[in-house]
């Protein structure tokens, strides 16, 4: 048996003058509860419906679980590929009941009821079956897409922008609701979206996706804190840079000399995430405090450095206050990523050069 449930490789898909796949490539294990994170545009959608089977690809092959499914001359339909998908807008049937929707794709059996009745007490919605989709909220209807996804035993669930359509004060809780109805079922899940806190928050996997192709894969962790350039680090998030030079396990900078992950050697620039930014009172310090935004549960503080460069520092709100003029000192709390300089590098600057 093949240890991942879904295989791609080499695949590309062309909609007119618009290349949405190119040559991407990935491999997903059993059980994976994987998001596909990547900005509008990038092709992750297209590429979780030539899974499904909904498009075609024009090269490269599918296998899921074990099993090819795309490729030269064969292209296996999407009711036989072991997939279940979740659309955006839910899809369901307006004119037929919670039950009826659930049990639409199950084949006419003396066990479809019991099956159907298994399914909504899985997610929680073994009481509604008799209502119709419109007297449910956008959660219980999110509900209903995956029972029916679920119901016939698919290997793989395919969801696309799953919590799209849902209130900001309803996302949260759905977004956990549906984690741990997945998690319990142990089906391999992969999610298409564009949240990045959606995708940290809810994957053990994540792929990051760019022009049509996979960029990068790893735990959320790992990519957040090790993004493999410059254009993954800021999409993932806020992140500071500055110029540095590289010497294998550590990185000469503005700040001093920092630990590094990446083993990077000559000219380029650290990335440090803001929160890896501790500032320390000290009236000598190197950095000028000259803003800060205040949230409650954390702060932004706006770092001046003697270079002119701003870096931000977050911390939790209850750390106490600085004032803008506050000279303060740095403590950088993890090894940081240092990559090629986009812009050349230039002269470190003299660390004393503020006093």
């Amino acid at each position: 048996m093949s240890t991942y449930a879904i295989q791609c490789r080499d695949l590309s898909k062309r909609f007119g003058d618009e290349q949405a796949v190119a040559n991407c490539s990935i491999d997903i294990r059993y059980g994976t509860f994987m998001a596909l994170l990547g900005p509008s545009g990038c092709g992750k959608t297209t590429l979780l419906r030539l899974i499904a089977g909904l498009e075609s690809p024009d090269g490269g092959f599918i296998h899921v679980g074990g099993t090819q499914v795309s490729g030269p001359g064969r292209q296996v339909p999407p009711e036989r590929r072991k997939t279940g998908m979740v659309f955006q807008e839910y899809a369901l049937f307006p004119h037929m009941t919670v039950a009826q929707n659930v049990g639409y794709g199950l084949r006419t059996n003396g066990g479809t009821n019991r099956k159907v009745d298994e399914t909504l007490e899985m997610v929680g919605l073994a009481h509604l079956g008799e209502r119709m989709p419109h007297e449910l909220s956008g959660g219980q209807q999110q509900r209903v897409a995956l029972a029916r996804a679920l119901a016939p035993g698919p290997e793989v669930i395919l969801l696309d922008e799953p919590f799209s359509n849902l209130d900001a004060s309803l996302r949260q809780r759905v977004r956990a609701d549906l984690r741990s109805i997945l998690r319990r079922s142990g089906i391999t899940t992969v999610f298409v979206t564009h949240d990045q806190e959606e995708a940290l928050s809810l994957a053990d996997s994540l792929a990051v996706m760019m022009d049509g192709k996979i960029v990068q894969v790893g735990t959320p962790r790992n990519i957040y804190l090790q993004p493999e350039n410059h254009r993954i680090a800021t999409f993932l998030g806020e992140a500071n840079f500055l110029p540095a030079q590289g010497a294998g396990l550590y990185a000469e900078c503005e700040l001093g000399k920092l630990q590094a992950v990446n083993g990077f050697e000559g000219e380029g620039e650290v990335m440090i995430r803001p929160e890896d930014v501790v500032p320390i009172r000290d009236p000598e310090g190197l950095c000028k405090v000259v803003d800060r935004i205040y949230y409650g549960h954390d702060q932004i503080l706006f770092l001046e450095l003697p270079s002119g460069q701003i870096m931000k520092s977050r911390s939790l709100g209850s750390r106490g206050e600085f004032d803008n003029g506050q000279r303060v000192g740095i403590r950088i709390d993890t090894p940081v990523s240092i990559f090629p300089s986009r812009f050349g590098c230039p002269a470190l600057p003299d660390p004393d050069s503020h006093a």
